[in-house]
């Protein structure tokens, strides 16, 4: 493979390139229709139930387009830099990459006070936010129209009803400023050969809880109905090429099913979607929040609860090579980090059908050049199955795999635009192929794309991973920028990239199908730990005491026998049993679960109970499963290491009992010898007693320090809880309360383990009278 091409390979180029991009030629011009105006113009009498418009893109390249995507901007009072961040940079930086469209994804407002405890709509964040947005459109030259923001779970903490008073969403929002008011809003952007068609869709509550239990995104059957219209819009249209992107607030692992069931994967599959973008998670939890989504037609598919790694395998490997044929269903989703705290942006480019992005990070500053590789596209996490499907029928291989193309946005002329092929075979990366890039020109351009012709087939190779792209762009200022190194692979291979844990935590769940059955297996768990060891004292003539586990030494008798004390103290035993039915039938939180003074409502295991705003009646429990973010914890550690640390001291007292049974001595064979040293085995026992209890017993104490960390934890836990969900109570009070209801809850706590030390001393006594060693 020869590192630099001849002077007719680099003429064949640019002629190939020229081809490329004049082939899609046609008259530039703008048609926007807005609730079915002029639909007809495009679609034959096709009826419009929902926004939509159609942007006919104008100037070149008409070969891709790009947009760009923000998330989690989080405007607060108590946080104005980044408000002022988001006004400084983002105007600039719009103006110099030129998108089509601007899309927001949720989380405009932070909506949380000072402290982080209480979450409801504040004003002021929005009527920042709109003076922003129009400083932001102003500066960069582009018409507001293209934005496009969507609601979050922030925009919603605590809105009774959409449209009422404290909704500002509708008020302040650009999409409301534009009457696109509905739930789906749809934009279609044409060139010569494709339409683009992007769907975004607001599926946060329709009663907007206030935080923490408004976590997941809830789509209805109607929301589901809506997007598959919209995605379907162009389906019965000859001639063009679709390429489908939707973008929502939500990750689908915090997205919950509707109420047949259905969920938005399923829509996205059955469309054969491009990408889905979202934000909601931000960065905390890893950069690789990346899935690649696949249809699973096996019943006993796991996918329905979680996916282990970025790709998911597909259910069968054939490959269609009939003309026509249709894709394999999949998406990939796409999951960015956040302006709150990364200050990140992302660059999404379709180059005839093929979707690629880039992340910027603006937290060192704005940036002077931008460089987004459009072909070949990233192996880790933009190929799909289809790719590769298409380039083993080699008569399917379209023609934009003849060169390597990138975007390039600059403040500065550009002198020289190079890409370079790396080898990674030989151990460390190897430049096998260096070639210069080919602006195209035309008179009216939207951006800069260049491009070098290459043979692509001379890097088939069966691994995702041994070629690397890397793209340097030099401007008159002769400042050299650098795209991201990243692997490619022509024959459409993906490179298998593990997530970490917080990563597969976060994005490979799929927590509202994982909710209950965690929920039940903790019930379950705790009933067996209770109720087992019980039946078998009860019923059966095998006892566990210290003295079997010392004979039959194993894990199974300790167990038993752990248990099996803790179900001889009665109060203990019966107080865990009656708590944990308290759990499963009756509210765990009363509080105000809205921005306004009005309706309470009480959480229980299945969710929130609050009136409507127009009637008496109570909603079908909402906010489930975004309660689990409140019962989980308190099962898994609270509850549960409660009834084990309770056993534990049950079986320490057992030890205790056993050792001072072994400091009675030998039984009285022998009353007479040993009056006259009554005394002083009296005062020897007393020596020894007083060095067990305050030296020797660690194990209690231990135990003891356990309970009072779990008992720290859980008192923390109800406050926070408490502030959540109160109004106009000042923290003080709350504190009040709530130490003093925790009070209560900790001499009952004690009073069991007095009753535990008393029911021990009675039985010590007992064995010291008969043993002749009190008085």
């Amino acid at each position: 493979m020869e590192k630099h091409h001849s002077p007719q390979l680099r003429e064949m180029g640019i002629v190939v390139l020229m081809v490329l991009c004049l082939s899609t030629t046609m008259p530039t011009s703008i048609s926007e229709q807005q609730e079915g105006g002029g639909a007809e113009e495009l679609v034959s009498s096709q009826p419009r139930k929902w926004q939509d418009r159609v942007i006919e893109v104008k100037g070149g390249p008409e070969s891709v387009i790009w947009i760009v995507q923000l998330s989690d901007l989080h405007f607060s009072v108590h946080h104005p830099e980044r408000a002022l961040d988001f006004k400084k940079i983002v105007g600039p930086v719009l103006k110099m990459i030129n998108p089509s469209l601007v899309l927001i994804t949720g989380d405009l407002t932070d909506g949380k006070s000072k402290d982080l405890l209480t979450m409801k709509q504040n004003e002021d964040e929005w009527i920042e936010y709109q003076n922003v947005m129009e400083d932001v459109a102003r500066r960069s030259g582009l018409d507001k129209s293209i934005f496009y923001d969507l609601r979050g779970n922030h925009d919603n903490f605590g809105v009774p009803f959409i449209g009422g008073s404290f909704d500002f969403f509708s008020n302040y929002s650009i999409n409301g400023q534009f009457g696109r008011k509905g739930n789906v809003n749809s934009v279609t952007l044409e060139t010569g050969d494709r339409k683009h068609v992007f769907v975004g869709l607001d599926s946060t509550m329709a009663t907007g809880l206030r935080g923490p239990t408004n976590l997941f995104g809830h789509p209805t059957d109607q929301l589901l109905t809506q997007i598959d219209s919209q995605l379907s819009q162009w389906d019965s249209q000859k001639g063009k090429s679709i390429t489908k992107i939707s973008f929502g607030h939500f990750p689908l692992s915090f997205s919950a099913f509707s109420e047949s069931q259905k969920s938005l994967r399923d829509v996205f599959l059955k469309h054969s979607v491009s990408a889905y973008l979202c934000g909601h998670l931000h960065t905390r939890f890893g950069k690789n929040l990346k899935r690649h989504h696949q249809s699973n037609d096996n019943f006993l598919s796991s996918n329905k609860f979680f996916q282990l790694n970025i790709h998911q395998e597909p259910s069968e490997n054939t490959k269609n090579c009939l003309f026509r044929a249709p894709p394999p269903k999949e998406f990939w989703e796409w999951e960015m980090g956040d302006w709150r705290k990364s200050r990140a942006m992302r660059i999404v480019a379709v180059d005839r059908g093929h979707v690629s992005y880039l992340d910027i990070d603006f937290k060192s500053g704005t940036k002077k050049t931008i460089v987004l590789p459009t072909f070949p596209l990233d192996s880790r996490f933009m190929l799909t199955s289809s790719l590769h499907q298409m380039y083993g029928c080699q008569h399917m291989v379209p023609f934009s795999f003849e060169t390597i193309r990138c975007l390039v946005f600059s403040v500065s002329p550009i002198t020289s635009v190079v890409s370079r092929i790396y080898d990674t075979r030989p151990g460390s990366p190897l430049m096998i192929m260096e070639t210069t890039m080919t602006k195209f020109v035309r008179d009216i351009s939207r951006g800069d794309i260049y491009a070098a012709a290459w043979n692509y087939k001379a890097f088939e190779d069966p691994s995702p991973e041994r070629f690397w792209l890397q793209i340097e762009v030099i401007d008159v200022m002769g400042r050299s920028t650098l795209s991201e190194l990243r692997p490619f692979s022509v024959n459409g291979l993906s490179a298998k990239i593990s997530w970490t844990w917080k990563e597969f935590f976060v994005m490979g769940c799929q927590w509202d199908a994982l909710y209950y059955p965690i929920f039940w297996f903790a019930v379950y768990s705790m009933l067996s730990i209770l109720l087992i060891p019980k039946f078998v004292l009860v019923f059966s003539k095998k006892q566990y005491s210290y003295k079997t586990f010392i004979s039959e030494k194993g894990i199974i008798n300790c167990i038993a026998w752990v248990l099996q004390d803790l179900c001889r103290v009665h109060v203990v035993w019966f107080g865990f049993l009656g708590y944990l039915i308290y759990l499963l039938s009756c509210p765990w939180l009363i509080g105000q679960v809205f921005t306004d003074d009005g309706n309470r409502g009480y959480m229980t295991r299945m969710g929130w109970l609050v009136k409507t705003f127009n009637s008496r009646e109570k909603h079908n429990y909402i906010g489930s499963p975004d309660i689990m973010v409140v019962v989980l914890p308190h099962f898994f550690f609270v509850v549960i290491p409660s009834i084990l640390i309770a056993g534990a001291l049950a079986a320490e007292r057992s030890i205790y009992k056993e050792h001072f049974l072994s400091l009675s001595g030998k039984k009285e064979d022998n009353d007479s010898s040993q009056e006259n040293k009554r005394s002083g085995k009296y005062e020897n026992h007393r020596h020894r007693r007083s060095k067990f209890d305050f030296v020797e017993r660690k194990i209690r104490k231990v135990l003891l320090a356990v309970c009072l960390v779990i008992y720290w934890k859980h008192f923390m836990v109800r406050i926070n809880s408490v502030l959540f969900y109160v109004h106009n109570m000042s923290v003080k009070k709350c504190m009040h309360c709530i130490s003093l209801c925790h009070r209560v809850r900790f001499h009952y706590f004690t009073r069991k383990l007095k009753v535990m030390d008393y029911y021990s001393s009675k039985s010590l006594v007992a064995s010291i009278r008969i043993n002749g060693l009190c008085s």
